[in-house]
């Protein structure tokens, strides 16, 4: 069985707009009903659980009002480790996957959710993005978190952005952030996580290490780098709405 959990708790503070980020309006849709879209003919939960804050539950299960879903409240915004933990009563106890998807990312299609499916038997499994520089509207992606590989090519372990070294932000294989873990190894560890870091916030990334560092090879799943897009800005916006066709 697998749970799908939307992380829609952001404020949209960097967007500069008076909203929840989830809904910022890209081609006259919100950000989270374009994901909605794919999430649901993806067919893996027919109730999937939307992560989202006090203040904007309200505005987002209106907004989803037609999909027939959880909501889970997450009190405070101490990172995206933080953010899973609030959705955990809501999962019941025979899932076995528990996949993870962000609301500012609206071009992920069904068949890459779905394809999550085939790593049930994955400790974790991320989907990484690979590009060619930091040009034009790649630079998108500057900002984001940088795959690390061990000499093997394994995946070694995910550094956000602001704690890269610079040899490490040279690197142009990225994380759109959308996981997948096995449930029962993922409430084992979650609680291991540290917030040690610039951000003071609670990486859900971190368990890629915690997972490599247990002996568990990561499952990956690549994805095109437009798929992948997501929006965190104004000028980000701008650039996905030019290529919408």
């Amino acid at each position: 069985m697998n749970k799908i959990v939307i992380l829609a708790a952001g404020k949209g503070t960097r967007m500069g707009l008076d909203m929840p980020k989830a809904l910022v309006r890209l081609n006259g849709r919100s950000l989270v009903s374009h994901l909605a879209e794919s999430v649901f003919k993806s067919g893996l939960d027919d109730q999937p659980i939307v992560v989202v804050s006090p203040e904007n539950k309200s505005l987002i299960s209106q907004e989803l009002s037609k999909y027939n879903w959880q909501y889970a409240v997450q009190t405070e915004q101490l990172g995206t480790g933080h953010a899973v933990k609030a959705a955990k009563e809501l999962i019941p106890s025979a899932c076995d996957q528990i996949i993870v998807l962000f609301c500012d990312h609206p071009f992920i299609n069904s068949s890459s959710i779905a394809s999550f499916a085939s790593q049930q038997n994955r400790r974790a499994t991320i989907m990484p993005t690979e590009l060619n520089d930091y040009n034009d509207w790649r630079y998108n992606f500057y900002r984001w978190g940088r795959i690390i590989r061990n000499a093997s090519g394994g995946v070694e372990k995910i550094v956000e952005f602001k704690d890269a070294s610079p040899a490490e932000i040279k690197i142009t294989e990225v994380n759109p952030g959308f996981m997948a873990f096995d449930s029962n190894w993922l409430w084992k560890n979650i609680e291991s996580l540290r917030n040690d870091n610039k951000q003071k916030e609670y990486y859900l990334t971190s368990l890629i290490e915690i997972a490599v560092k247990e002996g568990h090879e990561i499952g990956t799943i690549s994805i095109d780098a437009k798929e992948a897009m997501g929006i965190n800005s104004q000028e980000e916006l701008k650039i996905a709405e030019s290529m919408i066709f």
